[in-house]
């Protein structure tokens, strides 16, 4: 496609981080927001009253490219039907070890009907991943540590609200250093449920299980929710046969602001790559900025 076409794009899903991609797409001079699917399409808050709401993305004519922003579990589901209508699929899955396997899933589908999909495109997995990778490239033996937070994981909160007997959640991750975390988990439960029930099911989702994890009943998780989050990454080891080198990454962030914000980059992206099923890594990344090339050459070289 041409650099300069508007790309019209979809907002699949319309929690935290589909409100924030709103906003990044009215930013966005190379984009039209086609409109918004949600479960319930009759639910039409005031700041979309602009904008189509449907309950399928069918019902929008035509769309390049569909940023989903549905909870992890439904990806999968979600981007195979909207693949399969020859639609650009955008999202970020977070659960890292089955980044692989969506891969192949969603690759094959894409092939099939001429599309394009970009998966675990938050900013962990995601646009860290990115960092991972140049700091492996640049000290290729060494030791990576990522410590997240403190601050709130969208989707360990969202694996807790999922939970039967949790009618809110807060997931906050803390680190405790060379990449172990700890997750406080602050829970507000239905009637007819037992503290103890509900804390075994949360520490026996596959979110946490394998971390050091605390959970409490509150009266109000309303009272406790800040979107803040924030990583710290560290890499050192060797370059060539140079010892010491030590590099290091940080960023505090609004969560669903800043996945929103990156899947919209990702969504431009998408446009620019041949059929297939992509990480951020796969993609070059000038082609997530506007406009053409060699405009970011002259300014970012």
């Amino acid at each position: 496609m041409s650099r300069t076409k508007t790309i019209r794009a979809a907002i699949v899903g319309y929690g935290n981080i589909g409100r924030y991609a709103v906003e990044a797409l009215r930013a966005a001079d190379d984009f039209e927001i086609a409109g918004v699917v949600r479960r319930d399409p009759t639910q039409i808050p005031h700041e979309l009253s602009p904008y189509s709401v449907v309950g399928h993305i069918s019902e929008l004519g035509q769309v390049d490219v569909a940023i989903i922003c549905s909870p992890t579990r439904l990806v999968e589901s979600t981007a195979l039907e909207i693949l399969g209508l020859g639609i650009n699929t955008v999202d970020s899955y977070d659960i890292h070890t089955g980044i692989v396997a969506l891969r192949r899933s969603l690759g094959d589908k894409a092939l099939q009907n001429n599309a394009v999909a970009i998966i675990a495109s938050g900013w962990d997995p995601g646009s860290d991943s990115i960092v991972r990778t140049l700091m492996e490239a640049i000290v290729p033996k060494g030791v990576t540590y990522t410590n997240f937070g403190p601050g709130m994981s969208m989707g360990h909160t969202v694996a807790v609200k999922a939970i039967a007997g949790v009618r809110k959640a807060l997931s906050m991750t803390i680190p405790t250093g060379t990449g172990i975390h700890r997750r406080m988990v602050y829970v507000e439960l239905e009637d007819g449920y037992e503290a103890d029930q509900v804390k075994a099911a949360i520490k026996a989702d596959e979110y946490f299980v394998h971390d050091e994890t605390h959970v409490q009943v509150v009266d109000s998780v309303d009272a406790l929710i800040d979107m803040g989050h924030g990583v710290n990454m560290v890499r050192k080891g060797v370059s060539g046969q140079t010892h010491n080198q030590l590099l290091e990454f940080n960023m505090r962030i609004n969560n669903p602001a800043l996945t929103a914000q990156i899947l919209v980059a990702v969504a431009r992206a998408s446009m620019r790559q041949s059929s297939g099923c992509y990480t951020m890594q796969e993609i070059p990344l000038i082609d997530l900025l506007p406009g053409e090339r060699e405009q970011w050459i002259a300014k970012l070289c």
